[in-house]
């Protein structure tokens, strides 16, 4: 099944998919409102209106599984991304990245490998998966590495369409 094939829903409640993105670089983020890692969005933000008009977008996938920091109802989760990160880049619903009841979308994105030849499990929440316009998984990031680190910074800019 091709990542542009698998089933999701947005933070709304509409239903979506990766095909939606056919054609642009995608950054895909497991994302918490209440981490020590949660200011790593005003980064993210910096990259979707840097990078939105050459073909790019942050896609967000709320996860409540690290410590019980995305705790909050759709609503709550939007309208904190919105106020306190003025937030423009699409959601999804909150998901699942690990375990037994890991979406369909991570259980494609855990067996690409970070930059050290990791695959598995997700660490933490802003673990970050950078998909190319065919698709296919570009690069991984874990947690810890800022939005706009050179490393991703080249990456996504390496993905940019046309």
């Amino acid at each position: 099944m091709s990542l542009y094939d698998i089933p999701l829903t947005t933070l709304t409640g509409a239903p979506t998919s990766l095909g939606e993105y056919k054609g642009k670089a995608v950054l895909i983020v497991n994302v918490a409102s209440k981490c020590g890692l949660t200011p790593q969005y005003e980064g993210l933000e910096n990259l979707q209106k840097q990078y939105a008009s050459r073909g790019f977008t942050v896609l967000g996938a709320p996860c409540n599984q690290f410590g019980g920091q995305e705790p909050g109802t759709s609503e709550e989760i939007s309208t904190f991304c919105s106020t306190t990160y003025g937030v423009t880049f699409p959601m999804l619903d909150k998901l699942e990245v690990n375990g037994d009841n890991r979406h369909p979308l991570y259980a494609e994105l855990t067996l690409t490998p970070d930059a050290a030849g990791e695959a598995g499990d997700i660490q933490w929440n802003f673990e970050k998966f950078l998909i190319s316009p065919e698709g296919t998984v570009a690069a991984r990031f874990r947690p810890r590495t800022e939005p706009e680190s050179d490393e991703v910074v080249a990456a996504i800019e390496a993905q940019l369409p046309g």
